[in-house]
């Protein structure tokens, strides 16, 4: 589990079909095999640790719904270790489980401020709604509108600057986890299609 609050910008040192290899620093502190560290929001197992990297297996599925396919070495990753009891909730739930993938837009400036636009699919968008909260590469982030099949998220200063939001260019892949409440809510209401009424929503503690 982790808050979408990006710890480091790590370094894409290595990359092949079965196996990623980040640089990095901050991550590293207590981190032993067997831990889960967030790579642009996709839960990775950590199997090796030097000095200043760690190596992670990626499994097909992966591939499959990340930006991970598109990845190259050099390329900045956004770092989050997995909670400790103690941490404080500064973003929002993450389970570090990607949805699938948004296409970066355009970028706005206003004063210090941006605005980033991204396409997402019609699965994703059903998810997606103003005011929510959203994960792009691992970042807890508000959708600030949603206009069809577009996202423009407000990003301030300090998470444009220290996440890998900064070296977007237009096209790129993004890695997208929705809300988890919002899969809950579609799941409880297909369970209980055309049985939602006052009287169901009183019973149950909704009223």
């Amino acid at each position: 589990m982790f808050t979408g609050i990006v710890e480091e910008i790590g370094t894409l040192k290595s990359i092949n079909s079965s196996t990623i290899i980040v640089e990095c620093r901050t991550v590293l502190e207590n981190t032993k095999l067997g831990d889960s560290i967030a790579i642009n929001g996709c839960c990775q197992t950590v199997v090796d640790i030097t000095n200043n990297t760690f190596t992670a297996n990626v499994s097909q599925e992966t591939f499959k719904v990340t930006n991970f396919a598109k990845m190259k070495v050099g390329d900045k990753v956004n770092l989050e270790r997995a909670l400790t009891p103690s941490s404080r909730m500064g973003g929002h739930i993450v389970q570090g489980h990607v949805d699938g993938i948004a296409i970066f837009c355009r970028k706005e400036q206003l004063d210090e401020f941006y605005n980033l636009y991204f396409e997402v699919t019609e699965e994703l968008q059903k998810y997606i709604v103003k005011k929510g909260s959203i994960t792009v590469n691992g970042v807890s982030l508000t959708v600030a509108e949603l206009n069809d099949n577009i996202i423009k998220i407000a990003v301030i200063p300090h998470t444009f600057e220290n996440t890998n939001l900064k070296h977007l260019q237009i096209r790129d892949n993004v890695n997208i986890e929705t809300d988890i409440l919002s899969k809950y809510v579609e799941k409880f209401l297909i369970k209980h299609d055309n049985k939602i009424n006052e009287n169901f929503l009183i019973e149950n503690g909704f009223m």
